[in-house]
């Protein structure tokens, strides 16, 4: 080994290469779990796009700022409502509200179309 690199490698020359390949080993997991950090957060929060903040997390690796929008944008709470889940009360309203704005007429309480709205026959 000695006329391979021209000096004597020690104990000492083995344990810095070691030492050195855990470091970078470390750096390498820990990159990976920082770009996938985003990602994790919004499927954690079943955020609706968290397919998209995950690649923009890991994408992000390029410039910061995409990385911190991924982050931000994984925390921001949704305005999603699933309207399939609420109460009987707000459910009539919904749909009340949706039959005025699409010109139909609006549904009776007990299900069955009630009068049709202003303008129509």
């Amino acid at each position: 080994m000695d006329a391979l690199v021209g000096f004597h490698v020690g104990f000492w020359d083995y344990a810095a290469f070691a030492a050195l390949f855990i470091i970078v080993v470390a750096g390498l997991g820990a990159a990976v779990f920082i770009l996938g950090l985003p990602g994790r957060i919004a499927i954690a929060r079943k955020h609706p796009e968290a397919d998209a903040v995950y690649l923009m997390g890991w994408v992000g690796f390029m410039a910061i700022v995409p990385w911190i929008q991924a982050l931000i944008w994984a925390f921001k709470p949704t305005d999603v409502i699933d309207i399939r889940r609420l109460p009987k009360e707000e459910r009539r309203e919904t749909d009340a509200m949706i039959a005025r704005m699409s010109g139909k007429a609006a549904p009776a309480a007990d299900g069955r179309a009630a009068v049709e709205p202003h303008g129509k026959g």
